[in-house]
């Protein structure tokens, strides 16, 4: 079984269709990290991050004593 059988294709991609099937993969991947972006960071994540810097620097301040 080849790759094309396997993905449910049906043989290899034309040249020019596979241009426009390039550009439609490359505009949906963009389109979904925007989305991503605009969400932003949650609170949650900051939260832990800033916890996670100060035990990086409680640990080196240890290290360096």
């Amino acid at each position: 079984m080849t790759k094309e059988q396997k993905a449910g294709g049906k043989g290899p991609i034309a040249p020019g269709k596979k241009d426009a099937v390039d550009q439609m993969i490359s505009m949906k991947l963009k389109s979904f990290y925007d989305d991503i972006v605009e969400e932003g960071t949650p609170d949650r994540l900051l939260d832990l991050l800033e916890k996670l810097d100060a035990a990086e620097r409680a640990a080196a301040a240890r290290r360096e004593t």
